[in-house]
């Protein structure tokens, strides 16, 4: 597996695992929904999270939870591009979630690293964007779109299917340009699956992490673990995000994005002291 990621302007080693803070500045999130819908307030998260210990800040404009309708591109763009530039412009690491190639390629333009794409670089003008940009991409598998993505997803093998679909993601995205080392795969918790999906790609990342491609996570407050322990409120689903962080980088996976910093921040530290090739040094 590459052990560097390669973005627009940077490399990213993956020694340890690297850790992307998630910065949403929608009214309608799942979990901090409307939070950060103020420049300012996002921008000061975005360096508390930092000094947390993200090395990533991952910014979007618009909502993809389960049953979210799309948001204009005009109005994605007034959200995120601000906060990207001033985020970048003070040299913090920036990805933009987004599916639409203008948002994307406006980002990068503002200084963005990496695009974090829901749809899987499905659309070949998001392709060329980050082909052109030489910038850092996130493949993700979903199944459907996030207004319908929930309504009885079906797989005859969930973890083969998704498997071949980022795989065959990543090379379609390679034959556009898209350097090997830019590309980081994503199995989509959440988007398109249920809870056993869900569980059965938890069991089984060391599957996607003996290809090339570096592996992310996000499993950060998902449905799935507020079913499983039945917590009420999102911010109560950290400790559980933590356990499916340290479980993942036993796996291999490389980046995990995550709500809660600190708590997978420690973590991580923890699970690498656990499986790590060199003795623990205090």
């Amino acid at each position: 597996m590459t052990r560097h990621w390669q973005t627009r302007s940077r490399i990213l080693p993956l020694q340890r695992t690297l850790v992307m803070g998630i910065l949403n500045l929608t009214p309608d999130s799942f979990s901090d929904g409307g939070r950060y819908v103020d420049a300012d307030q996002a921008i000061e998260h975005a360096y508390a999270m930092v000094e947390a210990g993200a090395d990533i800040v991952d910014v979007g404009g618009e909502s993809t939870r389960p049953g979210a309708l799309p948001v204009p591109e005009g109005e994605e763009l007034d959200r995120v591009i601000p906060v990207v530039g001033e985020l970048a412009a003070a040299g913090l690491v920036v990805s933009v979630d987004t599916r639409k190639p203008k948002v994307a390629a406006a980002a990068l333009e503002a200084g963005a690293e990496i695009v974090n794409d829901v749809s899987g670089l499905r659309h070949p003008e998001m392709r060329r964007v980050v082909a052109e940009a030489g910038a850092g991409a996130v493949i993700m598998h979903m199944q459907g779109e996030p207004a319908t993505m929930q309504q009885d997803p079906r797989y005859d093998d969930v973890v083969a299917e998704v498997e071949a679909f980022l795989l065959a993601q990543a090379g379609r995205s390679e034959a556009a340009g898209v350097a090997p080392e830019a590309i980081v795969l994503d199995p989509g918790i959440g988007f398109g699956k249920t809870v056993d999906h869900n569980l059965t790609l938890l069991r089984h990342l060391h599957r996607l992490a003996r290809h090339r491609y570096p592996v992310m996570v996000g499993t950060s407050r998902k449905s799935f673990l507020q079913r499983i322990t039945g917590a009420a409120e999102a911010h109560r689903l950290d400790e559980a995000t933590a356990v499916t962080v340290a479980l993942a980088i036993a796996q291999g996976v490389s980046v995990v994005r995550v709500h809660d910093v600190p708590l997978a921040r420690d973590a991580a530290a923890v699970a690498e002291a656990i499986v790590g090739d060199s003795p623990w040094q205090a």
